[in-house]
């Protein structure tokens, strides 16, 4: 890592469907054209859709982190692979996205720590909050949400185009009785949040949280070999991967980039499913690539330019088991939308 010295690490943080990816989308479309961005992704499940999900460019490099949460399962590789990142790719700016299910405490330490000082300067934490959220009281009461909010310095109220006026009454009430008070909490419409909330932030004040019980550090080094595939399976016979932790399981699919996929079968049957359940996927389709994403029911789908090839995340809380399907019936539901 030579010739960098305090290189700004912004932290975004939030719980799942609560619209940190396309907030970090779309500070990457504002993003300086002198700067060279290094985005960092951590996923819960184990198959890695974030990836997938952000489109190839010289000034932007990602990096995933599937299978865990950075602070527990992936606290010793996330150190490999962030001085990986730093040194091979030399950028102006970090942004780390923490899993939806990932505690930030063991992250800040980490950052804090001896190995990187000097190296980077830990920016304003920010929380991304949907206002929805405070109509469920199993996600309020949860944990890891109740701390992602305490931790942060800022926070981002997501989802405003799509929550209602109490809603939004209730977010601002809970987050004011946080202490001490945030440095800003701005409500944003489709992500759209402005650069300067990030290049105008000075270092994170907030000392890190007590790391819970459920996100201690494992004692043995993961490994992460293969993390991201680098060759895919054979045409018609997805790789399936399973996992569950923190109160949540997680399957994830990924086929062979010739496997094609009918666009509307495959909506329909992510239709069918418990709205509860957090859906993104990257799909080849008879309509071209299409990334899909599906948070608190409503189901989305923009184009990819992503080719490597067709991947799928579920996860669900486990409260929602019963309706959870199998891995073998969800692999023979989603063949049955393969275009014939």
């Amino acid at each position: 890592m030579s010739g960098l010295t305090n290189v700004p690490v912004h932290i975004i943080t939030g719980f799942l469907g609560s619209g940190k990816t396309t907030l970090i989308h779309n500070l990457i479309e504002q993003k300086p054209v002198d700067e060279k961005w290094a985005i960092l992704v951590n996923e819960f499940g184990q198959i890695g859709i974030d990836q997938a999900m952000f489109e190839t460019r010289d000034d932007v490099v990602v990096k995933g982190l599937p299978g865990g949460c950075l602070c527990c399962q992936l606290a010793f590789v996330m150190q490999a692979a962030l001085v990986n990142l730093l040194a091979r790719s030399q950028p102006d700016r970090v942004i780390i996205e923490p899993s939806g299910l990932g505690h930030p405490a063991g992250l800040v330490d980490l950052l804090r720590s001896e190995a990187f000082q000097g190296v980077v300067d830990v920016r304003d934490i920010v929380t991304t909050l949907d206002p929805r959220r405070m109509d469920e009281p199993r996600v309020v009461a949860h944990e890891t949400f109740r701390d992602q909010l305490e931790i942060a310095d800022a926070i981002a109220l997501t989802m405003r185009d799509q929550s209602t006026a109490e809603q939004l009454s209730a977010a601002h009430a809970f987050v004011a009785e946080r202490w001490p008070p945030r440095k800003w909490v701005h409500e944003v419409d489709h992500g759209r949040l402005p650069l300067a909330r990030l290049l105008e932030s000075g270092s994170a004040q907030r000392d890190a949280l007590e790391t819970p019980a459920a996100h201690q550090p494992l004692s043995a080094t993961p490994s992460l070999e293969g993390g991201f595939f680098d060759f895919p399976p054979a045409p018609g016979t997805p790789q399936c991967e399973t996992g569950a932790s923190l109160g949540y399981t997680s399957i994830g699919l990924r086929w062979h980039p010739s496997d094609c996929f009918d666009l509307d079968r495959l909506a329909a049957y992510f239709g069918e499913l418990s709205r509860d359940m957090r859906i993104k996927g990257v799909f080849h389709t008879h309509d071209g690539w299409r990334q899909l994403n599906r948070a608190d029911g409503t189901l989305s789908v923009t184009p990819s330019t992503w080719r490597q090839d067709s991947r799928l995340e579920i996860i669900a809380p486990e409260s929602s088991s019963p309706h959870m399907p199998s891995a073998e019936s969800l692999k023979a539901a989603l063949a049955d939308t393969l275009k014939s």
